[in-house]
């Protein structure tokens, strides 16, 4: 055999033929896009609200009353003396005669500062006190 035989035929059992190999990844390919499950995104709807403004609440506003570890009684954001509590009382419970008290009272705050304010409100005519921890 001359050496140009030789060689022509190793060439042509070195060359790799690719066509399986690109049949096989054709198939998986097709089989990953059958078997894929695809979600429809979840989306939220808005409604928004209409232009007409809405009718005043009809809920009752609480009274709240935040008591300091000093003892000074806040209302409305302002210091306000214990003996004006009943009537500032009196003229919320006029205009909102269901409201319940809301005492925010600090761990520090002596005991009788609690009592004087449910006191008042009691003798205003507003029974239903809620006692809260104001840190």
């Amino acid at each position: 055999m001359s050496a140009l035989t030789r060689r022509s035929v190793a060439e042509k059992s070195a060359e790799i033929d690719l066509t399986p190999m690109l049949d096989v990844v054709f198939i998986m390919l097709i089989f990953f896009i059958v078997t894929a499950s695809f979600i429809r995104e979840a989306s939220i709807s808005l409604e928004r609200p209409s232009l007409n403004p809405l009718p005043p609440s009809t809920e009752p506003k609480n009274i709240v009353v935040n008591l300091k570890a000093d003892n000074q009684i806040f209302l409305d954001n302002r210091r306000i003396d214990h003996r004006s509590l009943r009537a500032y009382f009196e003229r919320h419970r006029a205009a909102n005669p269901e409201a319940t008290l809301i005492i925010n009272a600090n761990n520090a705050a002596k005991t009788y500062a609690v009592a004087q304010i449910s006191d008042a409100a009691r003798q205003a005519g507003i029974y239903q006190i809620t006692l809260a921890n104001a840190e």
